[in-house]
């Protein structure tokens, strides 16, 4: 009896959208990197991608516990001598508020050509809308931040 492989053709690929109104970052991300590596489907298979599309909305209303909010940095490099460049989470969310979604679930990806793949498969919006309604995505609930 040999083993069974899903075929390119053969993997089902769904579209789903999260909504970061509320949740926190580091919830949102597992759930997204969960979806977009397939692990939730029977056929997952850790060398292959077969995950789903996701659409993450309302980006800039995503909760930092904590004091990230003022002691958190994201770094980025040009590649040149002192081409470093440190911007605080509130700066991010400021200017570019999707960076912060999209880094945490890039850093729960595989660090290889297939998290690469994997990663294309993701989109993320500041706002409330997203160009992919003829894709008929399914709205996805994720557990929000309780008062504590």
């Amino acid at each position: 009896m040999s083993t069974q492989f899903p075929s390119k053709p053969a993997i089902e690929r769904k579209w789903h959208v999260l909504d970061a109104d509320g949740v926190v970052l580091g919830k949102l991300a597992t759930v997204a990197a969960k979806l977009l590596m397939g692990k939730h489907k029977a056929s997952y298979t850790p060398f292959l991608d077969t995950g789903d599309h996701v659409i993450v909305v309302n980006a800039q209303k995503i909760v930092l516990t904590g004091k990230k909010e003022e002691q958190k940095i994201y770094r980025s490099f040009s590649g040149y001598p002192g081409g470093l460049i440190e911007r605080g989470a509130a700066k991010v969310r400021a200017v570019r508020p999707q960076r912060m979604v999209e880094d945490a679930i890039f850093g729960m990806l595989p660090k290889n050509k297939l998290g690469k793949q994997m990663y294309r498969k993701l989109n993320v919006y500041a706002g409330d809308k997203h160009p992919h309604s003829a894709q008929q995505p399914v709205a996805l609930e994720v557990e929000k931040k309780t008062a504590a």
